[in-house]
């Protein structure tokens, strides 16, 4: 099927006529009771009561489906689950990854604003595929008062047996926990987030083991995302066909685009995965603010090669067509940036997040992380020179690859792909720096005379 923007493997041609599924239009959907009014925990009654769908055949479901998780790294959640090992006498966990702090990403929170139940069905029968005992879902401690709403809801879950012991009157038992972070970045890396959750400081363990082996408290765990595990009572409700045939061929699905910076709507908007750029920014958000021109865009986060505007022509939002590109979807998080942003002064704002936020464990991250801040700084204040910018490559080849989790690689490619793709912006301000050499004619010697502005 070749779709109307002209990608043969994105199937969002017709995305004027979607109806959204994750964030519907429907008054105070939030609510229990009229989430269960439309049809709401239907889903999981199907898999629990009328045993239409053995624990199996779920995560076969999810796995044909395509569905990939909407966290950032984009790996197959079936195959994921799939790498639980078969039940035995130990206790089996599930995380919920809300601890959404990544700079441009803001999708989670809509969803545990808007449709917080979508969630906890997901999850709930994400429990009965794994055969899990326990939920805990981790919210960013910011989140204030969502964590207050999803503790209200999941009271009522609890009073109406859809959640704790023999759920529906059925033999399927299970608990959700609402735990609160403490506002650390690194927490949203999934074995930081369990060492959190066990009391521990927020430190990335090593892999292998694996989580789904060795995970909380040394039990079988699995961690997904929030909209990821959302998108699990669509798949039993609508079929894995017609999740596999929304959006790109490849990385299949609705998905949430949170979309900032300079554009005349911002705003998280719901669409298939594989929409074209320039539809999502001239069409969906109405255009550039002030009639400027486009000049980049960060695709999935702040972690995520920066994309020259050039380089989006024809580029869908999904994984494949982004890496063609020189970038990654990520979170689906777009940053738009118009033709007066100044791309040094960018790159000191995200460097500095990313030095701030380093947990220390490696050192090639707590040393690298702050030596990239103190250079972008040094350049866009006018004292860096060009060796500077070359030293800045450098350093990223010394982080990337070589510390225990991605943390150090999500802070060198903006480094790295910032500079390479607008490297004339670097340059200009090293050279406005360059201490000009002019002779003293009384010593008959050469000195530095003092650099004028630029």
């Amino acid at each position: 099927m070749e779709a109307t923007n002209g990608s043969p493997q994105s199937k969002a041609g017709d995305w004027r006529n979607y109806e959204r599924v994750l964030l519907p239009p429907v008054r105070d959907l939030h609510k229990l009771e009229v989430y269960k009014n439309e049809g709401g925990y239907d889903r999981l009654r199907k898999v629990l009561e009328e045993k239409a769908i053995e624990p199996g055949d779920v995560t076969n479901a999810v796995k044909e489906s395509g569905l990939r998780g909407r966290g950032g790294a984009g790996f197959s959640t079936g195959m994921k689950w799939s790498f639980m090992p078969e039940p035995d006498d130990r206790p089996r966990y599930l995380a919920c990854n809300a601890d959404e702090s990544e700079p441009g990403t803001f999708k989670d929170r809509q969803l545990m604003e808007y449709n917080p139940h979508l969630m906890f069905e997901g999850i709930l029968i994400a429990g009965y595929a794994m055969s899990i005992d326990a939920c805990y879902v981790y919210v960013r401690g910011e989140y204030a008062d969502w964590i207050q709403h999803m503790e209200k809801e999941l009271e009522k879950l609890y009073d109406q047996n859809l959640v704790g012991d023999n759920i529906m009157g059925t033999d399927f038992s299970m608990d959700i926990v609402i735990h609160k972070g403490a506002g650390a970045y690194i927490c949203g890396e999934e074995t930081s987030l369990l060492n959190s959750l066990e009391g521990k400081r927020g430190y990335p363990r090593y892999k292998p083991p694996f989580p789904a082996q060795v995970g909380a408290w040394s039990k079988p765990t699995t961690i997904n995302n929030v909209e990821t595990l959302a998108c699990v009572p669509l798949i039993i409700e609508k079929g894995a066909d017609w999740f596999a045939n929304t959006g790109a061929e490849k990385h299949p699905g609705p998905v949430l685009y949170g979309i900032s910076g300079h554009v005349n709507r911002p705003g998280v908007y719901e669409y298939p995965t594989g929409m074209l750029i320039s539809d999502l920014i001239d069409e969906v958000c109405g255009g550039m603010r002030n009639g400027k021109k486009f000049k980049a865009l960060v695709p999935g986060g702040s972690s995520t090669p920066p994309l020259r505007a050039d380089q989006c022509d024809g580029v869908t939002m999904d994984a494949e067509s982004l890496r063609e590109a020189g970038s990654m979807m990520g979170t689906a998080g777009m940053l738009v940036l118009d033709e007066d942003t100044d791309m040094v002064s960018y790159l000191r704002r995200v460097t500095h997040f990313y030095s701030h936020e380093s947990c220390g464990q490696c050192t090639p991250c707590r040393e690298g992380t702050g030596w990239l801040e103190n250079i972008v700084t040094r350049i866009d204040e006018g004292e860096g020179q060009m060796r500077d910018l070359d030293l800045l490559l450098d350093l990223c080849g010394q982080m990337e690859g070589r510390t225990i989790c991605a943390f150090a690689d999500a802070a060198a490619w903006p480094v790295q792909y910032t500079l390479k793709r607008f490297r004339e912006e670097f340059e200009a301000k090293c050279k406005a720096s360059v201490h000009p050499v002019s002779a003293d004619v009384s010593s008959g010697t050469e000195s530095a005379a003092p650099a004028t502005e630029a």
